[in-house]
C-alpha cells in the first residue's frame, strides 16, 4: 500500500506536488492509498491529493480524507526514527507558522503599558508644572502678563466722519441701486444653478419696481495670541538633547517668536529650550516590544468557525484546515507587535512643547429690518466699507446716525475686551462699517406678481418663491 527506501542525493526539504513524493532526510513515501503510517518526532504539514498529513500530539499521521474516522495503518520498522528539523528545515505554510512546543509565546517580552506616561514619571519644569503628560492631557493656559495687554482709556469714543454718511456722496439707497438688466442678469445666474428651475420666467419676466434698501454692517476683529504647552514625547534615536543641566527653562512669554502678518490665522509648536530628557520607554519598559492583547502572545489564535474542535458540521474546518487554530492577524503570528510609542528605540525623548497661536475672532452685526430676507445670506457677500477704525485697542462709535450700530459697537467692543485679555495677547483691533447692496426687485409672469432681493457686490439672488414654466430650457 505504500513503499519505502533509501533515494541517494534527495534532501528532506524537497517536495514534489504534482507527483505526491515527499522527500525526507534518505527516505522516500510515495502516498498511493488512504492507509495510514506514523512517523514519530516529525514536525510539518502537508497535503498531497486526497491524502493529508496533519500534526498532532507531536507526531505526523498520513490519512485518507475521505476517511478521517478510519484506523491507522501498520507501523513499518524499517522507518527509522528521526529527530526534529532544525531551524529554517521545511518551508512556512500562510497561516500555519508555529514554533516548536506549539506556540510563540516568550515570557521576556512585557505587555503593553499604558499609552500616557503614568503619574511622576516625568520631571518637574519650573514654570510648566502641573502636566500629566499624555496625549489626552488638557493643554495649561498662560494668561500673559499684565504689561503686555494695553489698557483702554475711560470714556474714550471714536466718531465716525459726518462727509462718509452724507447722502450726497455715495452712501444713500438711491446710489446703490441696480438697473433692470443688472437685475435679469444676477436671476439669470442664480435659476441656472438650480436645476428646477426654468430659465424662462426670468427672461421674459416684466419689472414692476426696483426698491434699494440700506443695510449698514458692523465688524469688530480682535487679533490675539494664545499660548499654551504640553509633554510631547519621540523616539530617541541618538538626537541632542537640550536638558536642565544648560539652564533654566524660560516663562512662557518669554520665549521669542517670529508673528504673522497681521489678522491671518496661524499656530506654531516650538520645544521649550533646557526641558528635555531620556527616559526607558514606559509602554514596553525599555524592550522595544510588547506582547500581542489579540492572541496573548501565542502567534495563534482559536478558529472562530470552529471554535477550535477543527471540525464543522461534521466535515473537516475549511478554514482552518482542521487544526482549530489559525495564526493571529494582528501580529502575524509573531505573538509581539513592535512598540507603538517608541517603534522598537526602547527610550525616548520627553519634552515640553509650546504652541502659540495667532487667531482673528471676527463679530459681526447687521440689524434686522428686512423680515422676509434671511440676515445669514449677508455672511457670505461683501459690502463697501466706508468706515475702517484700526488700533491696538478700538474704542465706541459715535455720532453715527444708525444708533443701533452705536450701541452694539459699545458692546461688542466691552465683550471682546473682557473674552480675550485674560486669556490672550490683544495685538490689534479693527472695526469697520461697510454698505452692504440691498435691492428688492419686483415683477410680473404669467399675470401673477413675484419678487426676488439682489444682495451683495456680488448680485447674489435669494428668492422664496418662483414661477414655473411649461418646459425647462
Amino acid at each position: 500500500m505504500w513503499t519505502s527506501g533509501p533515494v541517494p542525493g534527495f534532501c528532506c526539504r524537497d517536495v514534489d506536488l504534482r507527483t505526491g513524493l515527499l522527500l525526507s532526510q534518505s527516505f522516500v513515501v510515495k502516498v498511493l492509498t488512504g492507509s495510514g503510517v506514523v512517523f514519530p518526532q516529525l514536525y510539518f504539514l502537508l497535503f498531497f491529493g486526497s491524502a493529508e498529513l496533519y500534526l498532532r500530539s507531536g507526531q505526523v499521521r498520513l490519512r485518507n480524507l475521505d476517511e478521517m474516522d478510519g484506523d491507522l495503518g501498520s507501523f513499518d520498522p524499517s522507518i527509522p526514527d528521526e529527530g526534529p528539523s532544525p531551524s529554517g528545515w521545511l518551508g512556512d505554510m500562510d497561516g500555519y507558522q508555529e514554533q516548536e512546543g506549539g506556540d510563540s509565546f516568550d515570557p521576556n517580552i512585557p505587555e503593553e503599558g499604558p499609552s500616557a506616561p503614568p503619574p511622576g514619571w516625568l520631571e518637574d519644569i519650573d514654570g510648566y508644572q502641573g502636566h500629566k503628560g499624555g496625549p489626552e492631557d488638557d493643554e495649561p493656559l498662560y494668561p500673559p502678563p499684565p504689561a503686555y495687554n494695553p489698557q483702554p482709556e475711560v470714556n474714550r469714543s471714536t466718531s465716525v466722519p459726518t462727509i462718509r454718511v452724507n447722502p450726497s456722496f455715495g452712501l444713500s439707497p438711491e446710489s446703490q441701486s441696480i438697473s433692470e438688466d443688472v437685475a435679469r442678469d444676477a436671476l439669470l445666474r442664480f435659476v441656472e444653478s438650480k436645476w428646477k428651475y426654468s430659465s424662462k420666467p426670468a427672461r421674459n419676466l416684466t419689472f414692476k419696481d426696483l426698491k434699494p434698501v440700506t443695510v449698514y454692517r458692523y465688524r469688530l476683529e480682535t487679533y490675539t495670541e494664545t499660548r499654551t504647552s504640553a509633554w510631547q514625547l519621540e523616539p530617541y534615536n541618538g538626537q541632542a538633547v537640550d536638558g536642565p543641566q544648560y539652564g533654566a527653562s524660560p516663562p512662557p512669554w518669554d520665549i521669542p517668536v517670529s508673528p504673522p502678518q497681521m489678522y491671518s490665522n496661524r499656530v506654531e509648536k516650538i520645544p521649550v529650550p533646557h526641558s528635555s530628557f531620556v527616559k526607558v520607554c514606559h509602554k514596553c519598559h525599555g524592550c522595544g516590544r510588547t506582547r500581542c492583547a489579540g492572541c496573548f502572545g501565542r502567534g495563534m489564535k482559536r478558529c472562530s468557525f470552529c471554535h477550535g474542535n477543527g471540525r464543522a458540521r461534521k466535515k473537516r474546518c475549511t478554514s482552518c484546515h482542521g487544526r482549530g487554530r489559525r495564526r493571529c492577524v494582528s501580529c502575524r503570528g509573531d505573538g509581539y507587535k513592535t512598540c507603538s510609542v517608541c517603534h522598537g528605540a526602547q527610550k525616548l525623548l520627553h519634552f515640553i512643547q509650546l504652541t502659540v497661536t495667532w487667531k482673528n475672532n471676527v463679530s459681526c452685526f447687521i440689524p434686522d429690518r428686512q423680515p422676509d430676507f434671511p440676515d445669514r445670506k449677508f455672511e457670505k457677500v461683501s459690502g463697501d466699507p466706508f468706515f475702517i477704525d484700526e488700533n491696538v485697542l478700538v474704542y465706541p462709535i459715535h455720532g453715527f446716525p444708525d444708533q443701533e450700530i452705536c450701541d452694539v459697537s459699545a458692546k461688542l467692543i466691552n465683550d471682546h475686551l473682557y473674552r480675550f485679555t485674560s486669556t490672550s495677547r490683544i495685538l490689534q483691533q479693527r472695526q469697520t462699517i461697510e454698505l452692504v447692496p440691498l435691492t428688492h426687485a419686483f415683477y410680473s409672469y404669467g399675470g401673477k406678481d413675484y419678487s426676488f432681493y439682489v444682495y451683495g457686490t456680488e448680485n447674489k439672488v435669494f428668492t422664496s418663491k418662483y414661477p414655473t414654466a411649461c418646459s425647462i430650457l
